[in-house]
């Protein structure tokens, strides 16, 4: 969607402040022998609360509020309580939520204690990642200035950026135009940033193979075992300055 008018705005910074104090809630909660089901149940018990209604269950009736993935799935991983969080578990979640026909879309990687290095290099690379991402990101741009510097902070750190999965607008659904915003530079993209535009960005690093691929539950994506992915998403409006991150709490 595009602002229209502050009421847009204000609307816009309500649903993102929900998602993000969920997402911040959630990830303070994580402690290992705890299932992904309950950590799904304290972010279902504050999107409630707020009066949110779940993004991704109402929208294409996901079977959780929220999606975690751990290890080598990387996004969209189903809340179960089969699926026990552990010591050294490199975990993303993900809070889309609506609110007086608004949405937002949040999300962050962490890695449970005791940390690999590793996964603290890649989670704090995607992080970078990401503010390069959105400093990128001003009207008048070109789109693809986005992946360029994704991309660019992703070599430096020596990781890959998963290629079929990107950022996307939103606002009064959760996937709207642009429905793809890659991570990567595509000198062929010709499309422009505009004033009051609403996108997220959320670039996943990696380090295996640039790509997710789909899990036989039909939801979760992975990379290949032994290799791991994190993801940093906020949702922004488009300004002619720095973006407007409407999930920053």
């Amino acid at each position: 969607m595009s602002i229209d008018g502050e009421q847009d705005l204000i609307k816009l910074k309500v649903i993102g402040r929900i998602v993000g104090e969920t997402l911040k809630t959630m990830l303070q909660s994580v402690k290992p022998g705890m299932t992904t089901a309950e950590l799904d149940a304290i972010g279902r018990r504050l999107l409630e609360q707020a009066g949110a209604r779940s993004a991704p269950e109402s929208s294409y009736n996901f079977p959780g509020a929220t999606c975690i993935s751990i290890n080598h799935h990387m996004a969209h991983g189903i809340p179960s309580a089969d699926v026990v969080i552990r010591a050294g578990d490199l975990i993303n979640i993900d809070v889309s939520a609506e609110k007086d026909g608004y949405y937002a879309d949040t999300g962050a990687s962490m890695a449970v204690p005791p940390v690999n290095p590793l996964f603290t290099k890649l989670c704090t690379s995607t992080r970078r990642a990401l503010k390069s991402g959105m400093r990128a990101a001003r009207a008048g741009r070109p789109l693809n200035h986005i992946g360029r510097a994704v991309s660019r902070e992703a070599a430096k750190a020596g990781f890959d950026v998963v290629r079929n999965l990107g950022s996307h607008g939103v606002g009064r659904s959760l996937h709207e135009e642009p429905k793809f915003i890659p991570s990567y530079f595509d000198p062929k993209d010709q499309r422009r940033l505009h004033e009051g535009m609403v996108i997220t960005i959320e670039p996943f690093l990696t380090t295996g193979p640039p790509m997710a691929f789909q899990e036989k539950d039909g939801w979760t994506l992975s990379t290949l075992q032994g290799c791991y992915a994190a993801q940093f998403e906020h949702t922004i409006v488009i300004t002619k300055n720095d973006p407007i991150v409407v999930t920053q709490v």
